[in-house]
């Protein structure tokens, strides 16, 4: 989030409940057949007993790998002894998973505490023995939790994503772990925080330590796995990469049909944000699937352990380092100076300010992205809006045609404002979407928490992403999709969000 902490969404339920929808199976050849992997028995793989947080947790040495790169898992218990499945996710008849392999029961070890770098506040959990090693040469692409199965019966999970060998032709989803770890205070401090507050919160986070919140996995289950099980349950050609992959490989993209963007997707390389621009101008659609997007500048940097597994934001420029030596590599905000370059440019809209509360209202209902959905205009969809929000903002670099599907009344720490759901087509044909709050992922499997969801949002919500995603995948939007450049007047040259930390 852009203005602190905030809340995180709840455990994911035992079985994800997402309506029946349909769609174009799309193209799988040349690759990953999501339809034939889905056709393989689906597993439970939810969570009973969480227990406290040193009772088990656990971190892998790679966040995403290619299939067939061993991955090492660091796992810490206070229990006697533990075993660790191994789950897809996805859409498995009804199912949100499949079991791909199962180790152990493993002797239990309480791992050493945290390590802590008074410079820059880093915590590291990297001298850590490994636990095992898991071979995944058979593993299709996705997005994997490791059920860590304690034998006092508490659990936690640890997510992994196996990318596929391209992503041409495909579905790209990106899994956010730059703000995954962002966010993550184990050890006591976050980009966010430290045990005193924002002062001496960490500037640099190691990516070798477990995820203290989402039940181990961070912001997947609530934020991104509901958008996964959707995309597989409609037959979409998916292939899976993370953030970091966006940074290390400028191809990564290349002949991709779109680019999915979830819920929480806050910190942006310079690599990571120059390759989706990139991919926009060549055609690829973009969908921001939440709100608050490239808001957050960063480095990345290796450790004596690998590349990239670093990352480095002090928020206020004057902090960083290379303040007046190398402004173009300092850690603000992208839409502050020095080198300001607000993130509209890319998405359509402004990240403007958290916490918010408030119904999503409907204001052209004659959208291609409303279809079937029976929303008329004023129709509200209750909660929606929260906590984080964006606004179409033409005091900023904005992209035209641009059509503001949605313009919701909210009030922001005591300021009246508007969230936007936009949708833009560039020169290239590509549709960029951004749907303008953070709370967009979560109702797909209606597990936002108290205020959001129930079956009526949830069926308007699957409705318009099925709508997007099918469209995105067929190739440039705006070739049959033209957006039409539709904004509302108290949209047009609005004062600066400003500084929000």
């Amino acid at each position: 989030m852009g203005c602190g902490g905030g809340a995180h969404p709840p455990r994911r339920p035992e079985a994800a409940r997402v309506p029946t929808t349909s769609g174009p199976g799309g193209d799988q050849s040349g690759g990953f057949d999501v339809r034939a992997e889905n056709a393989r028995p689906g597993a439970e793989c939810g969570l009973s007993q969480l227990g406290p947080q040193n009772a088990v947790q656990g971190w892998l040495d790679q966040v995403g790998i290619a299939a067939g790169t061993p991955v090492r898992l660091f796992a810490s218990t206070t229990a006697p002894s533990l075993t660790v499945s191994v789950f897809r996710t996805g859409w498995y008849g009804g199912r949100t998973c499949r079991l791909i392999t199962t180790v152990g029961p493993l002797p239990g070890r309480r791992q050493a505490g945290p390590a802590h770098d008074p410079a820059t506040n880093t915590i590291s959990a990297a001298s850590w023995a490994p636990t095992a090693t898991f071979p995944t040469g058979s593993w299709p692409p996705g997005d994997y939790l490791f059920r860590l199965d304690a034998s006092d019966g508490n659990h936690r999970y640890v997510p992994l994503t196996v990318r596929g060998p391209s992503a041409a032709g495909r579905v790209v989803i990106l899994n956010a772990v730059t703000t995954w770890q962002a966010y993550n205070a184990w050890g006591g401090y976050s980009l966010y925080h430290g045990p005193r507050g924002f002062a001496d919160r960490a500037r640099v986070v190691s990516f070798y330590r477990p995820y203290d919140y989402g039940d181990g996995a961070a912001d997947f289950t609530g934020n991104e796995e509901p958008l996964v099980a959707l995309a597989e349950r409609l037959g979409l050609p998916v292939s899976y990469a993370t953030d970091l992959d966006l940074h290390a490989d400028p191809h990564l993209l290349d002949g991709a049909r779109v680019v999915i963007s979830l819920g929480h997707d806050e910190y942006y390389s310079p690599a990571m944000r120059a390759a989706l621009t990139a991919a926009r101008d060549r055609g690829t659609n973009l969908a921001f699937l939440g709100a608050n997007a490239v808001y957050r500048r960063i480095r990345l940097d290796p450790s004596p352990l690998g590349p990239d597994r670093l990352e480095t934001a002090y928020k206020v420029a004057q902090e960083d380092p290379l303040y007046g030596r190398d402004n173009a590599r300092i850690t603000a905000n992208w839409p502050s100076p020095p080198g300001a370059d607000p993130e509209s440019s890319l998405t359509g809209g402004m990240y403007q300010c958290n916490p918010v509360h408030g119904d999503l209202v409907v204001t052209r209902p004659q959208s291609w992205l409303l279809a079937g959905t029976g929303l008329a205009a004023g129709a509200r969809l209750p909660g929606l809006i929260g906590s984080e929000y964006d606004r179409v903002d033409l005091a900023y670099p904005t992209p035209r045609p641009i059509e503001v599907i949605a313009h919701s009344p909210i009030t922001c720490r005591g300021v009246h404002d508007f969230s936007d759901v936009s949708y833009y087509t560039a020169r290239s044909g590509a549709g960029v979407f951004d749907s303008g709050t953070s709370a967009w992922v979560c109702p797909l499997a209606d597990v936002c928490g108290p205020g959001t969801g129930g079956p009526d949002v949830q069926r308007a919500i699957t409705q318009i992403t099925t709508n997007l995603l099918t469209a995105f995948a067929a190739g440039p939007a705006g070739v049959r999709h033209p957006a039409v450049d539709a904004v509302p007047a108290d949209d047009r040259g609005g004062t600066a969000p400003g500084e929000k930390n």
